[in-house]
């Protein structure tokens, strides 16, 4: 019998060498590298392959992660569920390589089946075999109640999920939507009701749905949803963006292509009047509310004439930051509906918006190809960063990197951040506060910084009144940021970015999402496999022993 290292060596390196074939077939790499390190791929997700090639057209994949946490199970008579975490895909290797399990591995996926509708003896299947890529081993998926991370990203006109650290690509799960499709999700793990996850779809319906209900049932339909914007009654434009309003418990935003936001609460059965007034000035910002104390939506913000890209809530909820077709970045006093400040990109539209972790600073980036950098103190750009080469679709802040500290180093504020592009590349820049804020702060009374040239900066002269949109300033007056990292990571335009905890994850606007590994945390991982993969070949000769002795007695 092969031996657990053995098993371990051969299985790491049949995943590690397929991830590089994979890689190489296409010209990429399976890493890329920073000062603190390497980032490695790790797991791979993509859509069914027998998704026609005529449904990847539909829609744009956006990328959504969900941490489901703690719940007893209901009954007592069902297996404990299981948080398979790292390991979750050597358990599956290893029940293949042990003989449990079907022939695919033991593994139930909702979406398989003419109807899906399960096949087994009552629905419930209670097979004791290691499979299910979210720990559920019964036909009905009844043991995902436990905690664990799931991705959920959309293809066409289905919504797939699957659990972020499972070495199989295919989802677990998959949600179909026959007469739209799903463009925009956003999942609140602090959801008190177990509605917790948002679906906008490019009719602008909207849905509120359970995540664990969704994984629970074998069906391709969403379960238990409460339905917003039946039919577009209310604005049948898309959905272009969707999130829950920070701090406020079920309220969320969902913004649509003709330029409005409308403000829900799922706690509202929305049997009141739902209209609202006519918008006399498409150029001009307002904010309508409901005419009743039971309509839902409770209000409707008019942004900007033409589509809203892309909506960002500070983390406290305060401010709200909105970017458009009209190439203008928003900042809205949320609390007060009130416009604080915004500008405009340097040629076409803006995409893509987000907020660093402390609220002080705002990323922005569009069809100039560049990324803005706004400070919310001064009320205009800082920094601005070249490196892309085609449009920019997403951005983000890192708030899990750490910089590095030294004595030798004077103590420096960096903020580290991120963007995505249709040219398939990933950029990492570092933002440092000793290159942007000290050179405001050393003005003499009453003066503008002064620059390489000897010429003073009249972008940082003037006072930015409260509810001005700028022009773009000159670019010889900002800043100018160079990446950290340029790397391509996928064949494809890229068209979602998340940083994580343990990895940074990468999505294509077709559906394949990849998940790159922190320094450190992938050998880390590798050993938690290794020792799971032991245990089981040890637990699996030692029944095979006792079987056999019994055999011949």
């Amino acid at each position: 019998m092969m031996n657990s290292s053995h098993a371990a060596t051969s299985i790491n390196g049949s995943a590690s060498s397929t991830n590089a074939a994979a890689g190489q077939s296409q010209g990429l790499k399976t890493y890329f590298k920073t000062p603190e390190g390497r980032y490695k791929l790790r797991y791979e997700k993509t859509h069914p392959s027998s998704l026609l090639p005529y449904a990847l057209a539909k829609s744009i994949t956006q990328i959504t992660l969900a941490n489901l946490k703690d719940q007893p199970v209901p009954h007592a008579d069902l297996h404990p569920s299981s948080s398979y975490s790292a390991s979750s895909g050597v358990r599956f290797v290893a029940s293949r390589f042990l003989g449990g399990g079907s022939s695919n591995g033991g593994r139930v996926l909702s979406f398989v089946g003419g109807t899906g509708t399960s096949k087994s003896n009552g629905g419930i299947s209670r097979s004791s075999s290691t499979g299910g890529l979210n720990g559920c081993n019964s036909a009905v998926n009844s043991n995902c109640d436990g905690k664990g991370t799931y991705l959920i990203f959309n293809v066409g006109d289905s919504l797939f999920i699957s659990e972020l650290k499972s070495q199989d690509k295919d989802p677990v799960k998959a949600i179909n939507f026959s007469t739209s499709n799903p463009v925009c999700h956003a999942f609140d793990s602090e959801a008190k009701d177990g509605h917790d996850l948002l679906i906008g779809l490019n009719s602008g319906d909207v849905y509120s749905v359970s995540l664990r209900q969704q994984l629970q049932d074998v069906g391709k339909k969403l379960v238990g949803a409460q339905h917003y914007n039946k039919d577009g009654s209310i604005n049948n434009s898309r959905c272009t963006s969707i999130t829950w309003i920070p701090e406020r418990d079920g309220a969320f935003v969902v913004a649509h292509a003709d330029g409005n936001l409308y403000v829900y609460e799922k706690s509202r059965d929305g049997t009141g009047d739902t209209s609202f007034p006519v918008i006399k000035d498409q150029s001009q910002f307002s904010v309508a509310h409901a005419r009743s104390s039971k309509s839902n939506p409770i209000a409707r913000w008019h942004i900007c004439q033409g589509s809203i890209n892309g909506i960002a809530f500070a983390n406290d909820g305060k401010y709200l930051a909105t970017v458009g077709r009209d190439g203008y970045l928003r900042v809205f006093d949320y609390l007060n509906e009130q416009l604080i400040c915004g500008g405009k990109s340097y040629y076409g539209a803006l995409l893509c918006c987000a907020w660093s972790s402390d609220g002080k600073y705002i990323l922005t980036g569009g069809e100039d190809d560049l990324v803005q950098v706004w400070s919310m103190e001064d009320r205009k750009v800082v920094a601005w960063g070249e490196g892309h080469n085609s449009w920019v679709s997403g951005v983000a802040f890192d708030s899990y990197w750490s910089q590095p500290t030294s004595e030798d180093i004077p103590e420096n504020v960096v903020y580290r951040f991120g963007s995505v592009g249709q040219d398939t590349q990933l950029l990492l820049w570092d933002l440092a506060m000793d290159e942007i804020v000290v050179p405001l702060r050393r003005c003499p009374p009453g003066g503008s910084p002064t620059f390489s040239t000897g010429s003073q900066s009249s972008h940082w002269d003037s006072v930015v009144p409260v509810g001005t949109l700028q022009p773009a300033p000159s670019m010889r007056d900002i800043p100018k940021l160079s990446p950290l990292v340029a790397h391509r990571v996928h064949s494809e335009p890229l068209s979602g970015l998340i940083f994580a905890p343990e990895s940074i994850l990468t999505a294509c606007r077709d559906g394949h999402v990849k998940i790159w590994m922190r320094p450190g945390h992938c050998d880390s991982q590798a050993s938690n496999s290794e020792a799971l993969l032991s245990s089981v070949v040890k637990e699996k000769t030692l029944l095979s022993t006792k079987v056999g002795s019994s055999g011949y007695k």
